[in-house]
């Protein structure tokens, strides 16, 4: 058994295995994963082994392979994912069908290929007689060893999924899906024999299943969804029986049907039940069972009246004119005349088995003949308002067969009835279980009834007619016919005749006395006679003395009614409380009873798991200590093996001596025998060095002497040789010399033969050369006005490329320019804007100075010197130059030489702005000066100022460069 440490091992061996075409190994392989035990726990690996598992299975027609590895697939997956069982089964199911068309469609003679009677027998003696003794096969029998093989696998496949998938709460519906599938399967290919096998599997199944009722998994079925299940299985069924002509089958499959309603107690849906009781008139009428028949009949129409909501009036007409003539196709009267006790048993048993499945609850202390007769159904029939819904020729029949007495002309007047009847029928657009209905089939029971009544209403009329006449009074059948259906009718006590051929006369003779008609005759004469004795003697009418004897009767008796009212009501009132009374106590004891069957269950699972753990370790620790014991054994015996001492054996004792002392006597004894080995070794070494130097010495001067005795030996070998060589070197020569002299002759064709050749060589050579020079030459040729295109289009490409790069150069000058040009204009209105402001500053200045001038006059001081004008705010107007290209360098643009040299001209770099902040005079500047406002924030110029400083700076290595 091959063991793999993950399943994806086995799955890639299995793989490997198929590649090489080792089928049979990877078969087996996976076969030992899914049987392992280290494998229980369900995984998603598992499903694709057993997806490859089952496609080997089915190539190689291994069913029971297949059988084995599904119900261990079943164990892991039961109680994880009961799914991925049913998708493993629905891809063997699909497979083994694919397998099996894939055959049928390859032989053209279907119907010999399957002439088998038993898929499940082996070949027939004959066949095999036939097949040794043959040389060659017939193409039945090519055709059968092709097809038989793979309809055998796939009956195979469908009885191991039922048997694997019986007892599967989880799975019932795969199990029905199974079953239908097996059904259509012997429908397809007329398989009765498998059929009759498949529906006692099934049977089987449900009645173990109601036999072994504490299995874990066990369908339940008093849940709705189960019942469902089995009953459509059932129905189909009954359905494919009936279509395979096996009534035995079907009546059995009614059987089960019925079985598992008493199961349940639950009747089925009405569209079920009208599918039961149409196949109960089929296999009713198949077995002549008329009486039965007709009381399916009228079942199916009394649901079909029910719950058929789409049902038409022409098939409500159709079927209630169905119902009457099989009512009336039963024989007139009954076949248990002169029966035995026992037979008369067996008759009342077989009527209450099939009223029960008809759906009639009998009594079986009254006689069933009471309950299920003729008379009885025809009179519930007039009851049940059918007659009411039958066509005009039906009513017109049944009067004339049951009410009238025409003892002449009763057929001929029966007979136009009967072929217009025989024309009625049809398809029933609103009935699905009977499809189509014809009345014909009950035209030759009907003329035989016509018959019989007849020949009854003519005996109570005649005592002797004659054989003709009596022909000419029955147009149906021959007098032959009439005469078998006088004797049946004679037989079972109907009609008392007797027919006399000598004569050519029919006789009907009288019955008993105590046969119901004279019986009757006198009860009728009696009453005729009591009649007319009180006509012509009327009684005499005596005063009844009841009122004087009891005058308050009345009163009395209404009394005592009214105190039996009341009495009932009390005791159907005191019935009631004890009922309630009873399920109350019943209900507590079913929950008590619930209770204590719970808790014996609880104690009794745990009892069971705490004795299974207590046997697990039982076992591991006897396994362990038989292992240790067979471990000391296999020591001690191998060292009794090794060990020479025949009679000083050491004895096992298994339960005395442990594994560790047997572990030490074994390493005493092989340390022993190490060392004994060794000193024999010493000593066998030692006797082969003396023995190796003695050989060598005696050996010496033998092999001088063999080796001198060898020279000489090879030294004439060798002078032989040459000889013989030198001789075969003239001989050879001699022999090219006579072969050179005989050839000498044709030396001058050779030459010719030989210049012709090589002159034709040359000059297909010279045209070839020509041709590959020709055809270099040309791609030269080629290959030159290529590359000339290539480097003219290069060429234009790269003037096209300067063409446009001279003029984005252009075009970026132009903008260049015209940037400068909108610089300069900036910078010179910027100037005009710097000169405006100067002056305004200077005019302030002057003010203030005057304003300042005028304060100090008027506060009396000494007039001072005036202070010098701020020179911060002097170094802050730059000049327009320098404005413009401090803010030019500033932003990195081209600044013209004209200008940068004018800057450098003006000499070093603006004066630092001192601190903005810092006060020039005592008093505060005026807050109305707007212009004085403007000095506090960084102007036009003091930014001007810094770029220039920085422009400069950047500006001065540009213009060394230039310089």
């Amino acid at each position: 058994m091959a063991t793999f440490a993950k399943p994806e091992n086995a799955l890639k061996r299995a793989e490997e295995l198929i590649n090489v075409g080792q089928k049979q190994a990877a078969l087996q392989a996976l076969h030992d994963v899914i049987t392992s035990r280290r494998y229980r726990a369900w995984q998603k690996t598992l499903e694709r082994i057993m997806f490859k598992y089952v496609e080997l299975c089915v190539d190689m027609r291994k069913g029971r392979f297949a059988k084995d590895g599904l119900i261990q697939y079943r164990i892991v997956c039961q109680q994880v994912n009961v799914n991925s069982l049913e998708e493993v089964i629905k891809h063997f199911m699909h497979l083994s069908t694919e397998k099996a068309e894939l055959a049928r469609s390859q032989v053209q003679a279907l119907e010999e290929a399957l002439d088998v009677d038993d898929l499940e027998a082996d070949k027939r003696p004959e066949d095999l007689m036939l097949s040794y003794v043959s040389g060659e096969k017939g193409k039945d029998r090519s055709d059968r060893e092709l097809v038989t093989p793979w309809f055998k696998f796939l009956w195979e496949t469908y009885r191991t999924v039922l048997e694997i998938l019986r007892n599967n709460s989880k799975l019932e519906a795969l199990y029905a899906m199974t079953a239908h599938r097996a059904f259509q399967f012997c429908k397809q290919y007329k398989r009765t024999t498998e059929f009759r096998r498949l529906c006692e599997i099934i049977r089987n199944h449900l009645a173990n299943l109601n036999k072994y009722r504490d299995q874990r998994d066990r369908p339940d079925l008093s849940s709705p969804e189960s019942l469902q299940l089995y009953l459509d299985t059932r129905f189909e069924q009954l359905k494919i029986a009936t279509e395979l002509k096996l009534w035995q089958e079907a009546f059995r499959s009614v059987e089960d049907i019925h079985g598992l309603m008493c199961m349940v107690k639950k009747t089925p849906k009405a569209s079920l039940m009208v599918i039961y009781y149409a196949k109960l008139t089929e296999i009713f009428w198949v077995s002549d069972s008329h009486l039965y028949h007709a009381y399916a009949w009228f079942k199916l129409f009394t649901f079909q009246k029910t719950y058929n909501k789409n049902l038409t009036q022409k098939d409500l007409q159709l079927i209630a004119s169905s119902v009457v003539l099989a009512a009336l196709s039963v024989t007139p009267y009954g076949h248990t005349h002169g029966a035995s006790h026992l037979e008369l048993e067996n008759e009342k048993e077989r009527n209450l088995r099939v009223a029960s499945l008809i759906g009639f609850n009998l009594d079986p202390k009254r006689e069933s003949k009471e309950v299920l007769s003729r008379s009885s159904l025809l009179s519930e029939l007039v009851s049940k308002g059918v007659m009411s819904c039958v066509s005009q020729e039906v009513k017109d029949l049944y009067h004339l067969l049951e009410q009238e007495f025409l003892p002449l002309d009763l057929a001929f007047k029966v007979q136009p009835l009967l072929i217009k009847i025989s024309k009625l029928g049809g398809k029933l657009a609103s009935v699905s279980s009977v499809p189509e209905l014809q009345l014909s089939q009950y035209i030759p029971s009907l003329e035989k009834l016509a018959t019989l009544r007849l020949l009854q209403q003519v005996s109570q009329v005649y005592q002797t007619m004659k054989i003709e006449v009596l022909s000419r009074m029955i147009p149906f059948f021959d007098f032959s016919v009439v005469e078998k259906i006088s004797v049946d009718a004679v037989k079972y006590n109907f009609i008392s005749i007797k027919v006399d051929h000598r004569k050519g006369a029919i006789i009907f003779r009288n019955l008993e006395l105590e046969s119901d008609r004279l019986r009757d005759h006198l009860a009728i004469l009696a009453e005729s006679l009591n009649k007319a004795r009180n006509l012509i003697y009327p009684p005499v009418k005596k005063e009844s003395k009841l009122g004087e004897s009891l005058p308050g009767l009345a009163e009395i008796v209404d009394k005592e009614h009214k105190r039996l009212l009341a009495r009932k009501s009390i005791i159907e009132k005191r019935k009631e409380e004890q009922e309630r009374q009873m399920l109350e106590m019943e209900r507590e004891e079913e929950s008590k009873r619930l209770k204590l069957q719970k808790i014996t269950e609880e104690a009794e699972q745990k009892r069971l798991a705490s004795e299974y753990t207590r046997r697990e370790e039982q076992r591991i620790h006897r396994e362990i200590e038989e292992r240790e014991l067979e471990e000391a054994q296999a020591l001690l015996q191998e060292a009794e093996k090794r060990s020479k001492k025949k009679g000083k054996k050491p004895v096992i004792e298994g339960e005395k001596m442990t594994k560790q002392i047997l572990l030490e006597l074994a390493m005493n004894e092989q340390f022993k025998e190490r060392q004994e080995m060794e000193k024999k070794l010493q000593r066998l070494a030692k006797t082969m060095d003396y023995m190796e130097r003695a050989k060598r010495e005696e050996e010496a001067p033998l092999i001088e002497a063999a080796y001198q005795q060898r020279l000489v030996e090879e030294e004439i070998l060798n002078e032989r040789e040459q000889q013989q060589e030198i001789e075969l070197s003239r001989q050879r020569h001699a022999g090219d010399l006579q072969e050179k002299n005989r050839l000498s002759r044709i030396f001058e064709q050779k030459n010719i033969f030989q210049e012709r050749i090589v002159g034709r060589r040359e000059a297909e050579f010279d045209k070839l050369k020509r041709e590959r020079e020709e055809r270099i030459r040309q791609l030269l040729q080629a290959r030159k006005q290529e590359c000339e295109t290539k480097r003219k289009l290069i060429f234009y490409l790269k003037s096209e490329e300067e063409r446009l790069k001279k003029l984005e150069e252009e075009e970026t000058a132009r903008k260049h320019e015209e940037l400068e040009r909108r610089k300069k204009e900036e910078a010179e209105r910027l100037a005009k804007l710097n000169e405006i402001a100067e002056r305004q500053r200077k005019r302030e200045m002057e003010l203030e100075e005057k304003e300042r001038l005028m304060k100090e006059a008027a506060l009396g001081r000494s007039a001072e010197p005036p202070r010098p004008a701020e020179p911060t705010a002097v170094a802050r107007q730059p000049e327009p130059v320098a404005v413009a290209v401090a803010a030019a360098s500033s932003t990195g643009k081209y600044i013209p030489r004209f200008m940068r040299g004018r800057q450098e001209g003006s000499g070093a770099a603006p004066p630092v702005e001192p601190d903005r902040w810092g006060k020039q005079d005592d008093h505060p500047p005026q807050s109305s000066d707007r212009w004085r406002n403007d000095d506090r924030r960084p102007s036009l110029g003091s930014g001007g100022s810094r770029s220039s400083t920085w422009g400069s700076s950047r500006i001065t290595p540009r213009g060394g460069s230039d310089r």
